[in-house]
């Protein structure tokens, strides 16, 4: 893919990593964490050698992973935010190397978000857990417009913790 990407357009100006998995079942016991945090790295490595200066790269996580050491999540959840939150870490670990090649960095922490398969999932093993969120935060996004937020994200200024949080936060403590 990356080979590609340098024939067709000598660079990759924008990377989104948007891992998010691991309640599957029938999966090997580290699989939420090789998916969420090792394989993000992974991908951000192979893309460095195409990333000029100025260009930058966005990670898309949940609430529920970026407030995991605060605020605890639903039992089947877990895995999955402590993996994705292993991800962010790893990658904020990169702050310093990014910044010397002057690419910039970004999180995009969302609420549950409407129409997903995890918050579908999470529905059915605890039934009501999303119209409970949807009261407790007083709307939850679509797809769409957390898609929206995505990119706006990509050419956003970024904030100074390199954190954009999206939707509401309420129920969540900073880390």
């Amino acid at each position: 893919m990356f080979a590609m990407i340098k024939a067709e357009w000598d660079g990759l100006d924008l990377l989104v990593l948007n891992a998010s998995g691991g309640m599957e079942g029938g999966m090997a016991e580290d699989y939420a964490l090789r998916l969420n945090r090792d394989a993000q790295v992974d991908v951000l490595e192979k893309a460095l050698p195409l990333m000029p200066s100025g260009s930058r790269v966005v990670f898309v996580t949940s609430h529920q992973a970026h407030f995991i050491e605060t605020t605890a999540t639903m039992d089947l959840y877990e895995p999955v935010a402590r993996s994705k939150r292993a991800g962010e870490d790893a990658l904020r670990a990169r702050l310093g190397e990014l910044d010397e090649r002057g690419i910039s960095f970004v999180v995009v922490s969302g609420d549950m978000i409407e129409g997903t398969i995890t918050a579908t999932l999470l529905e059915r093993a605890q039934p009501g857990a999303l119209e409970s969120r949807r009261e407790e935060a007083g709307r939850l996004y679509s797809v769409a417009e957390f898609a929206a937020e995505v990119a706006r994200a990509a050419v956003d200024p970024i904030p100074d913790d390199h954190t954009r949080l999206v939707g509401d936060v309420s129920g969540f403590q900073s880390p």
